[in-house]
């Protein structure tokens, strides 16, 4: 990953996206999916091993690696995030130094080459540096979120009634509690998980008209 310009702030969320180099559909089938989420999970924490090496260890040795970490604080939180075959999004806090960037780099890495190897290809996946834009109030965060959520719909991959079992985002995640993302941040907003989802669902258009968010959004 090339040296970025931009100065990402500690504290502070922010919206980041990338896509795969000339448009390549990396994002393909389940099992794909899979690793890629084990990649985010593990790469939320510093680590001191590649993936791929963590993936190797004996399963007491490895058992107790992964303990060990987990009582680490996380380099970056996780608020949002959707997987389209040729790009993906997130919305997410720097807790740490750097960590936006070191969290980008180790994902991007560790998946490229295990979807290389599993390819039989060779090169680049990811745009060498991800755009990321600050989120500066409650009311943008909330917005980017959905915008992430509906990326799906707006694309025509699914329709509206599918966004709270489907498992290319976190949406998921709001509705079962489970996996890697921090959804309390905004469900602490809604009276309700379904409050938050009527939030998403009655607005299933609303990429088309994005109004003064625009700004805010990234995409191709």
């Amino acid at each position: 990953m090339s040296r970025r310009a931009q100065i990402l702030a500690t504290g502070e969320i922010y919206h980041v996206y990338n896509r795969s180099v000339g448009n390549e559909k990396i994002f393909s089938d389940k099992r794909i999916l899979k690793r890629w989420y084990r990649i985010i999970d593990y790469y939320r924490f510093p680590q001191k091993l590649k993936y791929s090496k963590y993936q190797t260890l004996p399963t007491l040795i490895k058992d107790a690696y992964t303990a060990a970490y987990l009582k680490q604080p996380s380099i970056v939180d996780i608020y949002a995030f959707a997987s389209m075959p040729n790009h993906f999004h997130f919305l997410v806090k720097q807790v740490f130094d750097s960590g936006i960037v070191r969290f980008f780099a180790n994902i991007q890495n560790s998946f490229a080459k295990y979807y290389n190897l599993k390819s039989d290809r060779h090169g680049s996946l990811f745009g060498h540096t991800f755009k990321a834009k600050r989120i500066e109030t409650d009311e943008e965060f909330l917005h980017v979120s959905r915008y992430i959520h509906l990326n799906p719909v707006t694309s025509y991959l699914i329709e509206p009634h599918d966004l709270a079992t489907y498992p290319w985002t976190s949406l998921p995640s709001f509705v079962n509690g489970n996996g890697f993302v921090n959804s309390q941040k905004i469900l602490d907003m809604f009276p309700s998980k379904k409050k938050y989802l009527q939030f998403i669902i009655d607005q299933a258009d609303y990429q088309r008209t994005l109004g003064d968010i625009k700004h805010l959004l990234i995409d191709s």
